[in-house]
C-alpha cells in the first residue's frame, strides 16, 4: 500500500478569490490528499480573523467543488513556520500559485529557503489560469470597500461577507 501524496496550499486568503479556488481545484489533481493552509499573520493586517477565514474557505470549497473533491481537502489555521506546519500535516508538497513573473522572484527564494529547512517536501508551482492572473485579494479588498463590483473576482458568499464587513466598518 502506497502512502498517499498530501499537499498543503498555504496563504493567508483575506478573502479566498475564484483564483484561489481554480489553484485549489488543480492541485487537487495531483495529491490525494489537499490541506488548505489559512496563515495567522496579524502583520499583514487582515480584515477578517484566523478563524472567519478558516470558516469562509471551507464554506467556498463545499460550495464551488464537487463532493468527491472537496472531501479530499481539509482547511486549517497555522501560525508556525509552513515547514512546520507541513511537517505536521505530513505533506510532501506545498503547492504555490503564480499569477505574474513578479510573483516568481519571492517564490523562488521562498522555495529555497523551504528546501534548506526540509528537502524531503518538493514545492510545485502552479500558473494562474489566465481568466485570474490579475485577481488578488488586495485588489478585491480594495474595490469592494469603495462599493465596486466584485462578483466577477469571488464567490457570491465571499461578496456579501464583504459587503456585510465594510458597512459595519462605514457604521461603527
Amino acid at each position: 500500500m502506497t502512502t498517499p501524496r498530501v499537499g498543503i496550499y498555504p496563504g493567508t486568503f483575506d478573502p479566498i478569490t475564484n483564483g484561489h479556488l481554480d489553484i485549489i481545484r488543480r492541485a487537487a489533481k495531483i495529491v490525494d490528499r489537499l490541506v488548505i493552509g489559512v496563515a495567522r499573520n496579524d502583520g499583514k493586517g487582515p480584515l477578517f480573523a484566523t478563524d472567519e477565514r478558516v470558516e469562509i474557505v471551507r464554506d467556498d470549497i463545499a460550495h464551488a467543488l464537487d463532493r468527491s473533491t472537496a472531501d479530499r481537502i481539509e482547511v486549517q489555521a497555522f501560525e508556525s513556520l509552513l515547514m512546520t506546519f507541513a511537517e505536521s500535516v505530513r505533506a510532501s508538497v506545498i503547492i504555490r500559485g503564480l499569477r505574474a513573473v513578479s510573483d516568481f522572484e519571492y517564490e523562488f527564494q521562498m522555495a529555497g529557503m523551504n528546501a534548506r529547512l526540509n528537502d524531503r517536501i518538493e514545492t510545485v508551482f502552479l500558473m494562474s489560469s489566465d481568466r485570474y492572473q490579475f485577481i488578488s485579494s488586495r485588489f478585491v479588498k480594495e474595490i469592494a470597500a469603495l462599493d465596486g463590483d466584485i462578483t466577477h473576482f469571488v464567490s457570491k458568499r465571499v461578496a456579501a461577507r464583504l459587503a456585510d464587513r465594510y458597512a459595519k466598518r462605514r457604521k461603527g
